[in-house]
């Protein structure tokens, strides 16, 4: 897997939270959609919104959570989304943006942080998440980082990429069966869609840092086909334009909802969008 930061030292990091709070934080600078700050530890600093740990048991927040999406969507479209619309927009945004923040560490210094649902706090007002980091880490055995205080090791990357899946799984389910009554949608829908967003947010970053062939070999490499509870692997293929370049995309299998308020604007590895219309969108940048 490539590495994207020149070392991968713990640097004047003592702990295991100091070093995801270092990482984390880069991960917002490179990720423009990203939008994410890592919470102050001071505990008197009073925090906003809800944590993902309430969104799966108090369903105060999760109607609070839906009502965000919905006020967000009124105001950026000008369109009034179905309740499982909003509820889709607001999964896909929550597993996109937790799943890079496992998946981006990974990816950046090759080493997985387990992040547990309270450990996110979603300010409902911005949308922007704030984490928390802990001292749940796994690395390589060659890793500086794990000789840190509550550092875990794997043998060896394969067992990395397990590890990323399943921390990923763990931090999801619960969300997903408390939100799945207002989505409608059966489990291979849902889990389809935190497939979808694994493997994007991984692809994304990579072409963030110019790197869009390497990511595209990690993130298949972490999925190269249906590992349970993912229904699917990374499935990436490439179109070839009309100068010959090859593009590379790949279809979702869970759908976000977007198309139901921009019809003709689906994104562009949804199913409705034909190759032909990919290629014109890439070509026309």
């Amino acid at each position: 897997m490539t590495v994207a930061v020149e070392t991968l030292s713990t640097g004047a990091a003592t702990s295991v939270p100091r070093l995801l709070a270092d990482t984390y934080r880069q991960l917002g600078e490179v990720c423009e959609a990203l939008t994410v700050r890592v919470a102050d530890p001071d505990p008197a600093v009073t925090q906003m919104g809800v944590t993902g740990a309430e969104l799966t048991k108090d369903q105060q927040s999760m109607d609070a959570f839906l009502l965000a999406e919905t006020t967000r969507i009124q105001d950026r479209y000008d369109h009034t989304p179905r309740r499982d619309v909003a509820a889709s927009r607001a999964l896909h945004d929550y597993a996109w943006s937790v799943g890079l923040l496992m998946s981006g560490v990974w990816y950046l210094t090759g080493r997985v942080p387990r992040i547990h649902p309270e450990d996110v706090r979603l300010d409902l007002a911005t949308g922007v998440f704030e984490i928390s980091p802990r001292s749940d880490l796994t690395c390589l055995p060659g890793d500086p980082a794990a000789a840190l205080p509550g550092a875990l090791t794997a043998p060896h990357e394969e067992a990395l990429r397990a590890e990323l899946r399943v921390v990923v799984a763990d931090h999801m389910e619960p969300l997903l069966s408390a939100i799945a009554p207002h989505i409608r949608r059966g489990p291979r829908a849902l889990w389809g869609m935190v497939t979808d967003d694994l493997v994007s947010g991984i692809w994304y970053l990579g072409r963030m840092l110019g790197q869009e062939p390497d990511a595209v070999r990690a993130a298949t490499a972490l999925l190269p086909s249906a590992v349970a509870p993912f229904p699917g692997g990374a499935e990436f293929r490439h179109l070839t334009g009309s100068d010959g370049r090859q593009h590379t995309t790949r279809t979702r299998m869970g759908c976000c909802m977007y198309y139901t308020i921009r019809p003709a604007e689906a994104c562009s590895t949804c199913p409705r969008t034909c190759d032909a219309e990919r290629l014109r969108r890439i070509e026309e940048g």
